[in-house]
């Protein structure tokens, strides 16, 4: 851990437009009621990117942290040649967040959540006494996981126990992180739901989603990465979503990027993609629906278990508030597609044919919607156009490794009794997660 000038900003409401200080952890506007997203407005208008031994944190002036945690990774972008020539288009930029060390990139757990752990985790005080609680498909976790357990930070993890498989590791981590589970056959809803659960008890803090600043800003440091190579704000942004939060994310840091006036003034559209059959967030967007439509618990949880993309089966996105994914899509111009997982695994081969590395499942989505408009005879064919892969090199990374798994230490029914939970998680903890780094 090393020590890292603190970013000043204030907080503002999306709704109301009041500004208000940062208490520590405030995930939302103080004395409103209305659903509403809160942002950071950074005293620095004008992004000074620091050099690379800063890992993630070469953009701090953008990020409400007071602290720099060690093994941070920032997103890398570069003009894609193959995919670019194979799909006919000239301005092509890719977005990598991942490990490719050939490139620059060095995310060990080959996903852009460390993204959002790196910039949660050094917001979180030093010493604060609270063990951080995480929801997670996968990726989300195995990220935070890794980020805790360097850096000393207590941390419960709630996952789906279909998703175990996402919890690897290159070493075991340490103690200080501890997994629970909803059962076979549950969803990330469900590990929520634990999730708050366990929140709500004295010592323990919720990481907050994406009423988090500090996620929806780590996040955003893909679209940092861009427009600071590229020297210039694209056209269209291409992402698979689950929440919607990197959409929101990216949408955010184009309004800052407007502010501070030296990549010009467009706004990008933001193309973001669903993996059929699971897809609540474009059934509610093409039916013009600024609420989510009703979805029974069983078949979301049937739609979930269908799709590759596990990370993208959010049933309850923050798309209605107020700075939400709604708000984001409409002023940008942008829209929401569907890719099959036959489409997005053709996607995930023509990358690897192309670019020369492997990609996640939800990374595949969005590339195979890239593959699909970018066959539309309206397309423009010269857009500037940045492709955001959300992950990949896992493949890479694994290679030749002896690999650890995170076992749960508690395995709770899809529907558990509150008091019961509360218990045993309460228990996991006792007497060591006040030592905290």
């Amino acid at each position: 851990m090393m020590d890292l000038e603190k970013t000043n900003y204030l907080l503002q409401s999306v709704s109301s437009g009041k500004t208000f200080e940062d208490q520590g952890w405030t995930l939302d506007a103080p004395g409103e009621t209305a659903p509403t997203l809160i942002r950071a407005i950074y005293e620095k208008r004008q992004l000074a990117v620091k050099d690379d031994t800063y890992g993630l944190y070469k953009f701090a002036d953008w990020l409400p942290v007071g602290r720099m945690l060690e093994g941070s990774s920032a997103p890398v972008t570069y003009r894609s040649r193959g995919l670019a020539e194979k799909l006919g288009l000239t301005n092509l930029w890719i977005t990598f967040s991942g490990y490719w060390p050939e490139k620059g990139a060095w995310m060990q757990t080959g996903s852009f959540k460390e993204t959002e752990a790196y910039s949660v985790c050094a917001r979180l005080r030093a010493g604060n006494g609270k063990v951080l609680v995480v929801a997670s498909a996968g990726n989300t976790a195995r990220a935070f996981a890794k980020v805790c357990s360097d850096n000393r930070i207590p941390l419960l993890l709630c996952v789906p126990e279909d998703n175990l498989d996402a919890l690897w590791f290159e070493a075991p981590l340490h103690d200080c992180v501890k997994l629970v589970c909803s059962a076979s056959g549950s969803d990330y809803f469900d590990a929520i739901h634990l999730s708050n659960l366990a929140a709500s008890l004295d010592g323990f803090i919720a990481e907050g989603g994406a009423k988090n600043i500090a996620r929806r800003d780590g996040m955003g440091t893909t679209v940092l990465s861009a427009v600071t190579t590229i020297g210039q704000i694209p056209d269209y942004y291409f992402q698979a979503i689950g929440s919607g939060t990197g959409a929101i994310a990216a949408w955010e840091a184009n309004q800052r990027f407007l502010e501070d006036g030296r990549f010009g003034s467009n706004k990008m559209k933001l193309m973001v993609s669903q993996n059929f059959p699971f897809n609540p967030i474009y059934d509610a967007w093409k039916a013009g629906s600024r609420s989510m439509l009703p979805l029974d618990d069983d078949t979301a949880r049937r739609q979930a278990e269908a799709i590759d993309a596990k990370v993208l089966s959010n049933r309850k996105p923050p798309y209605p508030p107020a700075g939400g994914l709604y708000d984001a899509l409409t002023d940008s111009g942008g829209d929401i597609l569907l890719a099959t997982n036959e489409q997005a695994r053709a996607a995930a081969k023509l990358f690897a044919d192309t670019e020369g590395i492997d990609i996640h499942p939800a990374a595949a989505v969005a590339t195979a919607t890239l593959v699909e408009k970018s066959q539309h005879p309206d397309f423009p064919k010269n857009a500037l156009i940045m492709l955001n892969i959300t992950g990949g090199g896992e493949q890479k990374f694994k290679e030749g490794k002896n690999l650890f798994f995170l076992n749960p230490l508690l395995t709770f029914d899809v529907n558990p009794t509150p008091d019961i939970v509360k218990e045993k998680i309460g228990r996991l903890f006792e007497g060591n997660h006040l030592k905290t780094k």
